[in-house]
């Protein structure tokens, strides 16, 4: 179910009007983790954006970590007053169908199916910029990144706003450590799961 809040001040969760956040340049921005959202926020809000957030995340595995991830982000935008859209449903079939049998490409399906609906999102909310957390992980394949989410704003009539926030990675990382926030080990999805843990002693022949 999709949840639409604004984490204001004492926080108390309520509907979020457009009228009283407006500012120059409203933008969507997708996250994936509170950790990531630090900066990241911070750095677009600097440059004039009015950033709302929206948690679309079908890919994390298993649902005790989608949960963790989610609740984390919340209390965190409560904090930070962050107007935060969420959809909550455990959708990870749906990241499961786009991805099985193209592991190796796991990333483009991720990358396009939560900037789709980023998008799609940002339509229907009469936001005309998109943009996502991931920007500033130097774990993700920045050039397809920018890519997919320039296709997936155009399909909505959208702006995807790319921004290479990887020298800011430590940064927000110390930031999300002084504020005592979850930080996962692992990208999200069970194949990451995997590469995290998962490590054979004698890896079979192709």
């Amino acid at each position: 179910m999709l949840k639409k809040i604004f984490m204001g001040e004492k926080g108390f969760c309520t509907p979020i009007h457009r009228a009283g956040l407006k500012k120059i340049m409203e933008m969507l921005m997708h996250i994936c983790c509170a950790p990531c959202s630090t900066v990241t926020n911070r750095f677009f809000r600097d440059l004039g954006y009015g950033v709302s957030g929206y948690f679309y995340n079908p890919n994390i595995h298993p649902y005790r970590e989608f949960r963790k991830r989610l609740e984390t982000l919340k209390e965190y935008c409560k904090e930070e007053e962050i107007p935060l859209m969420v959809e909550d449903r455990y959708l990870l079939d749906l990241f499961l169908r786009e991805t099985v049998f193209n592991e190796e490409d796991r990333c483009r399906y991720c990358y396009r199916m939560r900037l789709l609906e980023t998008a799609r999102k940002a339509e229907e909310e009469g936001l005309p910029y998109i943009s996502s957390t991931l920007l500033i992980s130097p774990y993700q394949d920045h050039e397809l990144l920018k890519n997919i989410g320039t296709q997936s704003a155009e399909k909505y009539g959208r702006i995807f706003v790319y921004q290479d926030l990887r020298h800011m990675f430590n940064e927000s990382v110390n930031l999300s450590r002084e504020k005592g926030l979850y930080r996962q080990p692992y990208c999200g999805c069970i194949y990451s799961e995997r590469e995290r843990y998962y490590k054979p002693k004698n890896k079979p022949e192709n």
